[in-house]
């Protein structure tokens, strides 16, 4: 027995045209879609090519040169630069001034905050008032910063000399003494900017689950176990990521040695930034001073890729 396969009916002409058409408008409306995106992001592709792509080309094509700012026509050097900076002892003493500040100052900035968030969290009476006095100067511009601690350092009639000699102690050349003078500016820079550190801390504090300590409590744990078992344990991940912040921030160091001792008393406190800008706008030596300004960046790429590869080995 056989069956019989009836064929299937054929298409109207019209209707095949209209389905063709369709997709058409389909594809050009995806097509449509897809391009409006591109559009929406113009702008911010447009910032990030003016304003950071080409500076870092620019840069990097400087630093192959003899680029100075009197105005004469650059000629291609090579790595002269980059050798002379690598022979170079302002630059290694520069180099080594900026660690020595990025280890005094990072370490009371993480330990500062640390205690200043558990203070508030804690539950001291008008917390609000101790989370505004805490914040509050890292809100100050570097300017007004560095006045105010400059007339309190000042060696004849600061405020920190004044009680020096009320205590019947010699007064101290804070800013113009070689043996104070970068500690007094990593306290400043601590007092600055230690209220951002402490308002991230006081946020992952306030994220650690309740039940933690609640068990913790069940168990038996006073308060300073709580503190060791519990809480530092839960902020360990945002410990990274204040230490990598403030180290990043730290070797960046520019504006307020530059405001407060401008790399003084007889070179210092004078970090890789600030020997970059004698370079290139004292000197005239915009080619050198890449060449180093590079050098300084393959050297912050390291500190950020190390802790990158830290924290996913935790993880």
């Amino acid at each position: 027995m056989t069956t019989a396969i009836s064929a299937a009916p054929p298409v109207p002409p019209g209707k095949e045209v209209r389905s063709e058409r369709r997709d058409a408008d389909r594809r050009a409306q995806r097509l449509h879609s897809g391009m409006s995106g591109y559009w929406f992001l113009a702008p911010f592709a447009l910032v990030f090519l003016l304003f950071l792509v080409w500076p870092i080309v620019y840069g990097l094509w400087m630093s192959l040169t003899d680029r100075s700012l009197i105005g004469t026509d650059p000629n291609i050097i090579g790595l002269d630069n980059y050798i002379e900076a690598f022979a170079d002892p302002q630059m290694w003493q520069t180099l080594y001034q900026t660690l020595f500040f990025t280890v005094i100052s990072t370490i009371p900035l993480v330990i500062v905050a640390l205690v200043m968030a558990l203070l508030v969290y804690t539950g001291l009476p008008g917390q609000w008032l101790w989370r505004f006095a805490f914040f509050a100067s890292f809100l100050l511009p570097v300017v007004v910063v560095t006045d105010v601690w400059a007339w309190m350092f000042n060696p004849e009639f600061g405020l920190f000399n004044t009680i020096l000699t009320g205590l019947g102690l010699e007064p101290v050349g804070w800013l113009i003494d070689e043996r104070f003078a970068m500690w007094s500016i990593a306290a400043v820079t601590v007092w600055w900017t230690v209220g951002f550190n402490f308002l991230l801390y006081l946020a992952a504090l306030q994220a650690i689950p309740e039940h933690l300590y609640e068990a913790a409590a069940i168990d038996g744990a006073g308060a300073w176990r709580r503190l060791w078992s519990v809480t530092l344990p839960q902020l360990r991940r945002i410990t990274g990521v204040v230490l990598v912040l403030q180290l990043l921030a730290s070797l960046k160091v520019f504006d307020q040695i530059y405001l407060l001792t401008s790399g003084g008393p007889e070179g210092s406190t004078r970090s890789v930034l600030v020997y970059i800008y004698d370079t290139g706008f004292v000197n005239y030596r915009l080619g050198y001073s890449a060449a180093i300004s590079f050098i300084f960046f393959a050297l912050i790429v390291a500190v950020a890729l190390t802790r990158l590869f830290a924290s996913r080995k935790e993880a």
